[in-house]
């Protein structure tokens, strides 16, 4: 299956069963609020050689949603059968998965474009496997991770989660890094981005917080089709390229361990200045010698 802007990939999330989930809540809801259930370490019994036993605290584990906005307290709002409910109503008739045709109908049915921020947003939330689907278990977990269980539900949440990966920089490289994995073909094995596949990308993930070097990033590769591919590391390194060279390039640092590529941009752009001071000082002499 082709590369497509509808649809993204991430590390699958572990899958649980319903029935393990469903007696491990019951448990715990007589235990404590839930509230606290989820804040408050759980225990585990730590059996001695003596037959004794103890109880021994583990970390507390919050996922990555439980830190954005209005995730507290929502749990007992969300309904596992709406979930699967709507999944249903956009998988495949033959097949236990949302493909393009599905996800191509759920942004319309969201009022979003399939190449839109928020879509690429919805993509990460549901720790999508592979590009241009969604598996059941992915939708569910992502679902409930985010508490909604209606189309109303996701198009509340989505604007709230983008407003804060806008703000938190490490919201933002999670979601940037998850980006490079979307737009990999894995069909095909694909461990490179392809040149046009990351300039896509790259200005879909900056939607509203767009670098001040980007523009010229962007035609530096268009302007250069040798390029063709986009290693991990340059990828994850831009972010870093883009904070710390500001617009003029003037803090950039060749003895540092950037990527080459980055080398043979500011190279470029040098260049570039150079050859408009010439010209501007052509310019100022024929001037001169006119007047």
């Amino acid at each position: 299956m082709g590369n497509c802007l509808s649809c993204f990939k991430a590390p699958a999330a572990t899958p649980q069963t319903s029935d393990s989930m469903s007696s491990t809540k019951d448990k715990d809801d007589v235990q404590r609020p839930e509230e606290v259930q989820r804040l408050t370490p759980l225990s585990t019994v730590d059996t001695q050689l003596n037959g004794n036993s103890k109880p021994v605290a583990e970390k507390p584990s919050r996922t990555l949603c439980s830190l954005l906005p209005g995730s507290l307290g929502r749990e007992k709002d969300v309904s596992e059968v709406k979930i699967n409910n709507l999944f249903e109503a956009y998988k495949e008739p033959n097949r236990d998965v949302i493909l393009a045709d599905g996800i191509e109908k759920l942004c319309s049915d969201l009022d979003l474009s399939p190449d839109e921020f928020k879509v690429l947003i919805l993509a990460w939330r549901l720790n999508a496997e592979q590009m241009c689907q969604f598996t059941r278990v992915e939708f569910v977990s992502g679902c409930k991770e985010m508490h909604v269980d209606s189309i109303k539900g996701i198009q509340q949440r989505l604007p709230d989660i983008a407003a804060e990966v806008n703000k938190d920089p490490e919201l933002f490289k999670d979601l940037y890094r998850f980006t490079f994995r979307f737009g990999l073909d894995v069909s095909r094995g694909q461990r490179i981005l392809p040149s046009d596949m990351a300039i896509c990308l790259w200005k879909l993930v900056f939607t509203g917080k767009e670098p001040l070097i980007l523009v010229r990033w962007l035609n530096f590769l268009e302007s250069h089709p040798h390029v063709r591919g986009i290693p991990r590391d340059t990828w994850n390194m831009f972010l870093n390229f883009a904070e710390t060279v500001g617009d003029d390039l003037s803090s950039y640092d060749d003895t540092e361990a950037w990527p080459s590529l980055f080398d043979d941009f500011v190279e470029y752009e040098n260049d570039a200045a150079n050859q408009n001071v010439s010209k501007d000082r052509i310019d100022n002499i024929i001037i001169k010698e006119r007047s």
